[in-house]
């Protein structure tokens, strides 16, 4: 089992941001986990508000902590509420269930962290997010 390097990583970070760009999206944040939840890579772009740092990261958290993508996550929600506030509470308010955490696969389809992404809408956050993972040569899932 092969893990996320730093240099696929940071080729995620720069490629979304640089898909942000070329879309000319509002201001974004990118935040890379590894499979353990962990902070791989992590850029904020300037003009970026100051919350952006939590909210990438906690969709990308709870994308790898449920193994779903945050558009999925997001769909929870809205059917069961009660259930999805319970989570929230119980990951101490770090997941953040929206569009914009997309899990990473290798060319072995297993998942190998997750990307998040904040700043624009939810569903350009995840397209900026897609983009980012396929130009690293992964897969993106994204519900």
């Amino acid at each position: 089992m092969s893990g996320l390097t730093l240099e696929q990583a940071s080729n995620i970070v720069d490629a979304a941001l640089s898909a942000g760009r070329a879309a000319s999206l509002a201001p974004l944040t990118v935040a890379v986990l590894d499979d353990g939840g962990h902070l791989k890579a992590f850029k904020k772009e300037d003009g970026s508000s100051v919350m952006r740092y939590e909210i990438a990261v906690g969709k990308a958290w709870g994308a790898i902590g449920f193994g779903k993508p945050s558009r999925v996550l997001a769909g929870i929600a809205e059917e069961r509420p009660a259930f999805m506030n319970a989570i929230v509470a119980a990951s101490g308010g770090r997941l953040i269930p929206v569009p914009g955490g997309v899990l990473i696969r290798d060319a072995a389809g297993d998942v190998i962290g997750s990307v998040g992404v904040t700043g624009d809408t939810s569903d350009n956050d995840e397209v900026a997010a897609i983009a980012g993972i396929e130009a690293a040569g992964l897969s993106a899932q994204a519900g």
